[in-house]
């Protein structure tokens, strides 16, 4: 069985990225993969939380803010790159060693997710294209 079991059919990424209950589960799923980026760069084990500053930041560097309602917090750019991250994961989209490898390649918190939110936004085009 795929981990895509959890996941509702979605029309467009505007409806990925508003989801509160992917979000939820993105929460969790993207401060673990923090946490052991943290944690291999200083060799022991450490627990890691991404600020929501950190996640809009990397949503407007990725182009995502346009697909976005207008009047929108930092809070629901944060939730918005957290429900794509994890939608990534569970559709076979990007694996969760592609996603260690790309935010452990930049130092910058913001610079990492905005690689990370790119890759997942090119790997579905191509997929989207291949149709």
């Amino acid at each position: 069985m795929s981990k895509g079991y959890v996941l509702r059919e979605y029309r467009n990424l505007e409806e990925v990225l508003l989801d509160k209950d992917l979000a939820g589960l993105g929460d969790a799923y993207v401060n673990f993969l923090y946490s052991l980026v943290v944690s291999q760069r200083s060799g022991h084990p450490k627990s890691a939380k991404v600020n929501n500053r950190i996640l809009a930041e990397a949503v407007r560097k990725a182009g995502l803010r346009k697909l976005l309602p207008r009047r929108i917090d930092r809070h629901a750019l944060g939730n918005a790159a957290e429900a794509l991250i994890v939608f990534a994961w569970l559709d076979d989209t990007v694996t969760f060693e592609d996603s260690l490898g790309i935010l452990g390649e930049k130092d910058n918190g913001v610079e990492a997710f905005t690689a990370l939110l790119r890759e997942i936004l090119e790997r579905l085009d191509k997929r989207d294209e291949q149709g």
